[in-house]
């Protein structure tokens, strides 16, 4: 494995340091999101916050702009609160003790096993998704991945794995299996005549990589039709900032907006049809309609008036952002 790793790596900027830190946010932008499109955001942001104090002291509005567009945005403000963690209580210093990395917020089991044995080679496995396709084909484990014993389970496996490593070996072979999941071992059309570990691997033998891992069913994508109201006055568009106890994207800025099962228009006159654009977030799939408004009798008081120059500044929903665009306003 580390032989193959070694070869065949893919050449990506947060594997040319054992900076914990940088290794850290790389790890905190790739949940949920694909390296492609992490891979800007990652090089901007340590050009922006190079360091847990500099992340730290960002203004949180400052910290949203520049994470816009990478989506799940508690991760930012989590990486904030985490940062702060590190000044006050290591000094601004990033700790070297697994305990103490998994104590952050926002980091759990996998993002702090793999900060430890990248950073500072430290015996503990990483168990991503990859890592899991990757080991219950290896084992032809069909119990259910998303129960706690088959966690568990899965977990001690890679420990056992890793604990026979040599240290200055351990990070890449955890980044081995990881790449190896991400390269072949992946969920559709695996290669497994390519696989450095074919002849180990009893799922290859069985014919049942297809069938692993077994996951729960998937819940069914709902469609929703969305109205967004762009509502002028001069060079200002009509926003509000979503308030802190949102469970989506609280403190960014938006448009009025209502979807086919809540009314928030009101007291709003709607117009002609500026635009459409299509948006998803999970198990939803948005249609969304950008309609030019009128404001009719008093805005409400949490609505502002925002200027074209201040917007650019502002930290927008992407549904906001992809209705400006849809209407050419952006």
């Amino acid at each position: 494995m580390l032989d193959w790793y070694r070869r065949r790596k893919r050449d990506l900027p947060w594997r040319r340091t054992k900076n914990p830190y940088a290794v850290w946010v790389s790890e905190i932008m790739l949940q949920q999101t694909r390296v492609e499109t992490v891979i800007p955001y990652y090089e901007r942001f340590l050009k922006r916050y190079p360091d847990p104090a500099a992340l730290a002291a960002a203004p949180e509005s400052e910290l949203l702009e520049a994470w816009a567009g990478l989506g799940y945005y508690r991760r930012a403000r989590q990486l904030q609160a985490a940062a702060k963690q590190i000044v006050a209580e290591h000094g601004g210093e990033f700790p070297r003790a697994y305990d103490e990395i998994r104590a952050l917020p926002g980091v759990g089991d996998y993002t702090a096993a793999a900060v430890s044995s990248i950073a500072f080679e430290l015996p503990h496995g990483v168990l991503d998704g990859n890592v899991v396709r990757v080991a219950t084909r290896l084992l032809d484990d069909a119990r259910d991945v998303s129960k706690a014993a088959t966690k568990k389970f899965l977990q001690q496996t890679v420990d056992d794995w890793i604990a026979e490593v040599s240290e200055g070996d351990r990070g890449d072979f955890n980044q081995a299996f990881m790449e190896l999941g991400a390269t072949l071992c992946t969920a559709k059309s695996p290669k497994c005549l390519v696989c450095p570990l074919q002849s180990d691997c009893l799922a290859f033998r069985r014919g049942t990589q297809p069938e692993r891992p077994v996951k729960p069913a998937k819940q069914k994508l709902r469609k929703v039709r969305l109205t967004v109201a762009l509502v002028e006055r001069g060079s200002t568009v009509l926003m509000r900032q979503r308030p802190p106890e949102e469970s989506l994207m609280p403190g960014f800025w938006e448009l009025p907006q209502a979807d086919d099962q809540h009314s928030a228009l009101a007291p709003l006159r709607l117009g002609e049809t500026l635009g459409t654009f299509t948006h998803g977030i999970t198990v939803r799939s948005f249609r969304g309609t950008v309609v030019r408004a009128t404001l009719e009798g008093e805005k409400p008081s949490e609505w502002r008036w925002i200027s074209r120059a201040r917007r650019a500044k502002l930290p927008l929903t992407t549904i906001t952002r992809k209705a400006l665009q849809a209407a050419q306003l952006s």
